[in-house]
């Protein structure tokens, strides 16, 4: 289980493999999350206004970061672990259904919202259903409560390709012997406590979006 795994370090390993961030990206990353978190595309001139920069400003980070995914009207529609398009973990924020790319991305993303969130998913082992109630200040609800996640550190930087090199080894299970069942045919990936995968994406915030976090962050 997750107490013998390092927590800085790997939130230190998965800060390394997401792209490198400046001020100005922190900022833009943290207001693309909570735009698209309002259940519609974001086009990059009303990110850009929302953020006070300059649409090409905006449009030109936006192309040069990977894992940023965009509708037929080039409208973001995914970005780094959030999408609107139906993935396998529903992701519901102030009663507007979203979707998670894996199920730490419910975990983490839940606090750069600033809202409370529901998270349903499925065990990949029994079949059993998974819920969650997920606040800005940790998992408040689990059915069942024995639920953990599996994870995979990093090897290399993400890129495009995210979501099948990582996500797809990110799942929430119902027990910690169902994920153990799992991880002992998948190598690399290991069990996390639904506690230390909360502080995980807590500390990895913390490492990747800095103060850009504390502004502007809805009520709860």
């Amino acid at each position: 289980m997750s107490a013998e795994v390092d927590l800085d370090g790997l939130a230190a390993a998965v800060a390394g493999a997401s792209p490198e961030l400046d001020r100005v990206g922190q900022r833009l990353a943290v207001a693309l999350y909570r735009a698209l978190a309002e259940g519609a595309p974001v086009p990059a001139a009303a990110l850009a206004e929302r953020c006070g920069l300059g649409e090409p400003q905006v449009a030109e980070t936006l192309g040069g970061w990977p894992g940023v995914f965009r509708d037929d009207a080039g409208d973001v529609i995914g970005f780094w672990g959030l999408a609107l398009p139906e993935m396998a973990h529903g992701f519901t924020v102030g009663g507007r259904r979203l979707y998670a790319w894996c199920a730490w991305d419910a975990l983490f993303i839940t606090p750069i919202l600033g809202q409370v969130a529901q998270v349903c998913s499925r065990c990949p082992v029994t079949g059993r259903p998974v819920s969650l109630v997920v606040g800005p200040d940790g998992v408040r609800e689990a059915e069942p409560a024995t639920t953990v996640v599996s994870f995979l550190s990093p090897r290399r930087p993400w890129a495009d390709d995210v979501v099948t090199s990582f996500c797809h080894y990110v799942l929430f299970f119902a027990s910690p012997e169902a994920g153990a069942t799992w991880a002992d045919e998948h190598p690399g990936t290991f069990v996390l406590s639904l506690a230390d995968a909360f502080e995980l994406g807590r500390r990895f915030n913390a490492l990747r979006l800095g103060a850009a976090l504390e502004a502007g962050a809805p009520a709860v």
